[in-house]
């Protein structure tokens, strides 16, 4: 673990101005769906000052607790040699634990990866929907199937437009999101300005008496509160790509106030028109700079749906590498910055999920339950997590450490179980991704452990194998072979194919693992370990990050001691094809599952980015 590379990252301009592109897009888009879906639970008459009061209370100590204090405070502390994210952070617990508390933080981890998934999902539609129904505000006669089609065309084209990377548009987030966030705070301070009474609803007293007055309708409203800090984790996972400063600084001195600004001046609005609790945040806006604000809106909304986005291509990665999942196609949209990828697996998959949420909710206050249930899953899943870390890596007195998390959890609770209530109103949406991507991921991770273990117990041991060669009639013929193999002790099922057909063994053999460390990156001095077995025969081990794609003939050539010569080498793999055996291991749904995901795997030759052109694939048939 290291803190000094976010910490130490420099304050320059535009790194804020890039933060503010990327990190704040989600959190920053709340303001178009939060108030109003709280509102949503009064009617005209029934709304009163002290209610719009509380309201404002609640959103405002929710972004203080759960945004300023849980994550900006404690939790962007605990980094990944840098990085963060709720692998990043599993990752990082488990390095401190041992047996089923190992286990169960994986467990936990897996859940968090799956209610990210699904957030993924709910973002672009909820956000989307959001800003075209701005256009509801200005021709009220609008009718929702239009502006769902809208929705469906803007969803459409973000989702088209990601093979080509966001490197282009992506110098463009900076910019929007600081007009965005200019924009909404200085329509706040106008209304304020009109009615600086409203500034009382900063009292946490109001708040308290809400909850109080309204009892369990008090409750169920924290589901909707709870929008207005959803984007929170996004300031977490993106640490490693602008460090801890620039976002704590981006947030404290400006999006914060903007924000805040913007919520009260819609509470203003609302206590000077009940009508407007409608669609407060575009009614807040003159008549003349309603269409303006709709496209902003719409950017905006786009720039927040394009960071979960690359988010989910990221998660994706890392769970990949984690063995979390089977191998895919990961393109590098950038040949200059090495976190910019594409995975059209997951691209279409999330695509088919956002129109498909967009057709059944509609309109964005019909998937707030869906959104709040994601969001607040993976806060408590977060929260357990660095609970664990504070007490076992940073050494906090357990009377502290339940102190402080366990006073986040109370809340992250509250919230989830606010949601939760709406289990059968779009609560069940990202609780069932949740469940089929953690089921997916335990899956694959069962099913390569029994794989892993049949094959190692019919496989010959390397030492035994080594013994034998002198005595053996192998003519040995020039040139370097790579066999790729999951564990150097044991001799590849291709080498032992390779010999009972072809009877034949290159001078030099090279007997290539590669290890997923859990940090992120591997330092340049991890990168490789090599040890000679026997003469011209090599243990090669390459090491490489959770969130780094691996290229195993580059990072071969770069071993000075092999002196590797890539035109004279041919690689091996084993083309694994599965049967099965009398007594199945896994049950039949978990097994159909993994052959599914087995048979769509993406080939070691080209996950590894190894020349097809010096490829040989051999079949290897496995039980299962």
């Amino acid at each position: 673990m290291s803190t000094a590379n976010p910490a130490h990252k420099s304050l320059r301009l535009p790194m804020l101005i890039g933060a503010l592109g990327v990190v704040y897009g989600d959190i920053g888009t709340s303001p178009l769906y939060a108030l109003q879906t709280c509102l949503g639970y009064f009617n005209a008459q029934s709304l009163a000052r002290a209610d719009i009061f509380g309201l404002l209370s609640l959103i405002f100590w929710a972004l203080i607790i759960t945004v300023t204090l849980k994550y900006v405070t404690f939790v962007m502390r605990a980094d990944n040699n840098g990085e963060g994210g709720i692998l990043a952070l599993t990752a990082l617990a488990q390095t401190a634990a041992s047996g089923r508390a190992r286990v169960a933080l994986g467990l936990i981890g897996i859940i968090g990866a799956g209610l990210f998934f699904g957030d993924g999902m709910i973002t672009p539609a909820i956000s989307v929907l959001s800003a075209i129904s701005g256009l509801q505000v200005v021709w009220p006669a609008l009718s929702t199937h239009l502006v769902e089609l809208a929705s469906l065309v803007v969803v459409a084209g973000l989702f088209m437009a990601q093979r080509r990377g966001t490197g282009t548009i992506g110098s463009a987030f900076g910019p929007v999101m600081v007009l965005w966030f200019l924009t909404i705070g200085i329509l706040g301070l106008t209304h304020i300005m009109a009615d600086p009474g409203v500034l009382a609803g900063i009292n946490p007293a109001y708040g308290v008496s809400f909850m109080v007055r309204h009892k369990y309708a008090g409750f169920v409203i924290l589901g909707a509160v709870v929008l207005a800090v959803t984007g929170a984790e996004a300031l977490y996972a993106d640490m490693g790509h602008f460090g801890r400063a620039p976002i704590r600084l981006a947030w404290t001195w400006f999006v914060l106030p903007a924000l805040t600004l913007n919520y009260f001046g819609q509470g203003a609005v609302v206590l000077a028109n009940p009508a407007a609790a409608a669609n407060p945040f575009f009614m807040s806006a003159p008549a003349a700079l309603q269409i303006p604000l709709v496209v902003l809106s719409t950017l905006a909304t786009i720039i927040a749906s394009q960071s979960v986005i690359s988010g989910a291509y990221s998660m994706g990665r890392q769970c990949i590498q984690l063995g979390l999942l089977p191998r895919m196609e990961v393109r590098h949209t950038s040949v200059t910055a090495e976190g910019q990828i594409y995975l059209p697996q997951i691209n279409w998959l999330l695509a088919l999920g956002v129109m498909a949420l967009i057709l059944t909710f509609q309109t964005s206050n019909n998937l707030a339950w869906a959104y709040g249930i994601a969001v607040t899953g993976t806060f408590v899943c977060t929260n357990i997590l660095a609970m664990f870390v504070y007490r076992r890596l940073f050494a906090w007195p357990a009377s502290l450490t339940a102190l402080v998390f366990g006073g986040f959890l109370v809340v992250d609770l509250a919230f989830f179980g606010a949601n939760a209530l709406k289990f059968f109103e779009g609560g069940w949406v990202p609780l069932g991704m949740g469940l089929l991507v953690a089921t997916l991921m335990t899956t694959w991770q069962r099913g390569r452990g029994l794989i892993y273990a049949r094959w190692a117990q019919d496989a010959m041991s390397l030492s035994l194998f080594i013994n034998r060669l002198p005595y053996s009639r192998v003519l040995r013929c020039a040139g370097t072979a790579v066999f790729m193999t999951g564990n150097l002790d044991y001799v590849p099922g291709a080498l032992l194919h390779n010999l009972k057909h072809n009877k034949v063994l290159h001078e030099r053999v090279l007997f290539v693992t590669v290890r997923t460390l859990e940090i992120p990156h591997a330092a340049p001095g991890r990168r490789h370990e090599v040890k000679e077995a026997a003469p011209g025969m090599y243990q090669v081990t390459l090491n490489f990050g959770f969130m780094e794609s691996p290229n195993v003939p580059d990072t071969l050539e770069a071993i000075p001691e092999l002196a590797f010569d890539p035109m004279s080498t041919s690689y091996f793999v084993g083309r694994e094809s599965y049967v099965m055996t009398t007594v199945p291991k896994l049950r039949f749904i978990r097994r159909w599952l993994f052959l599914r995901m087995a048979r769509n795997a993406l080939s070691a030759t080209e996950f590894f980015q190894i020349p097809s052109d010096r490829v040989v694939e051999l079949g290897v048939r496995i039980a299962i």
